[in-house]
């Protein structure tokens, strides 16, 4: 395994641990999501560049793809929560009410 992988995937696993530990505010959930995606990305891209494959160079861009439509519905919920309850503490919400 190279320092890039390596170091990738510490990257990745601190985010994961980040998102399990420091869950209070919806923002840092978020932003330790985005970190896990652009791990994920690097990993993708270096691996189907060492690989030498046509048919697998294509899936780092469509996780990109899918990484932003996530942040952007995300960044959205964040609005919304924020401006309907004026804080993004997640224990403070209520999503099971109408």
């Amino acid at each position: 395994m190279s320092a890039i992988h390596l170091n990738m995937l510490l990257a990745y696993t601190i985010s994961l641990l980040g998102l399990t530990i420091y869950r209070t505010h919806l923002m840092s959930s978020l932003l330790c999501l985005e970190g896990m995606m652009l791990a994920l990305f690097t990993i993708l891209a270096i691996t189907s560049l060492d690989q030498h494959y046509i048919s697998i160079s294509s899936i780092p861009v469509i996780m990109l793809v899918f990484s932003a439509c996530e942040a952007a519905v995300g960044l959205s919920l964040l609005v919304m929560i924020s401006n309907t309850y004026g804080t993004d503490h997640v224990q403070n919400l209520n999503l099971l009410q109408c």
